[in-house]
């Protein structure tokens, strides 16, 4: 599949070159000539400016933004001379959602799809992959679905988790699963905690005031409680007799 990619830094250029290894076109740009060069002797189409980019694409075009999010306003108000309808638009950057909300709303009109990308993975991501958080019109994310494929790390040497693309074996009974997606509800509370422990009692009965010894108030102390030699205080100022 043919894709431009504009800015080619740490990770766009190495996004590029992930996407020549899995046998993908790419027409690259970048405001430095030296970092197009080095991409065009990896077997990618480099361009001159961003009409030239667009030139070299065919339509329906894509382009993939790999710039600070402080220029992808203006990166996009330059391209927008030169897309079309049915152009794909997307920003892999860390621009900020609801700028991403409102960019996509304002290309509507003009039949261009708009796709955000958060992109992460770092100069690792050659080989290790891509982690993409996608965001846009399902015609569009399937269309350009080859690309993410490439870059996404793929399923890896890990063992899967057995039993993961099944059902939830604990819930037997359909009406015992929780509608809101957490833990199945079961009649037996140690069936559904995993740990096998018991629940925590209620307050309702666990709790019992502590008994007071008949005939006496709570909090004070009846006479000869402390021995039959103790002297009776009679009632007075505080350290009288």
């Amino acid at each position: 599949m043919q894709i431009g990619i504009i800015g080619l830094g740490r990770m766009g250029a190495n996004m590029a070159r992930r996407l020549l290894n899995g046998g993908h076109q790419c027409v690259v740009f970048d405001m430095s000539p030296k970092a197009v060069t080095e991409l065009a002797e990896k077997s990618a189409i480099g361009s001159s400016s961003l009409a030239d980019l667009v030139n070299k694409l065919t339509k329906p075009r894509a382009v993939w933004l790999m710039v600070p999010a402080a220029v992808v306003e203006q990166t996009i108000a330059d391209l927008l001379p030169h897309l079309e309808a049915e152009d794909i638009l997307i920003d892999g950057g860390n621009s900020y959602y609801i700028d991403d909300i409102r960019r996509a709303k304002e290309l509507a009109p003009k039949g261009i799809h708009y796709v955000d990308v958060g992109t992460s993975g770092g100069v690792w991501g050659l080989e290790r992959g891509y982690c993409m958080m996608i965001g846009g019109e399902k015609s569009a994310v399937d269309h350009l679905d080859p690309i993410f494929k490439t870059l996404a790390p793929g399923v890896g040497d890990i063992p899967r988790t057995p039993n993961r693309d099944k059902a939830d074996p604990r819930v037997t009974d359909p009406r015992k699963a929780d509608p809101r997606g957490g833990r199945p509800r079961s009649a037996d509370p140690r069936e559904a905690d995993p740990r096998g422990t018991q629940p925590r009692p209620t307050k309702q009965g666990s709790a019992q005031p502590r008994p007071t010894k008949q005939g006496t108030q709570p909090g004070r102390t009846p006479p000869g409680a402390n021995g039959p030699d103790e002297p009776r205080r009679r009632p007075g100022r505080r350290g009288g007799p």
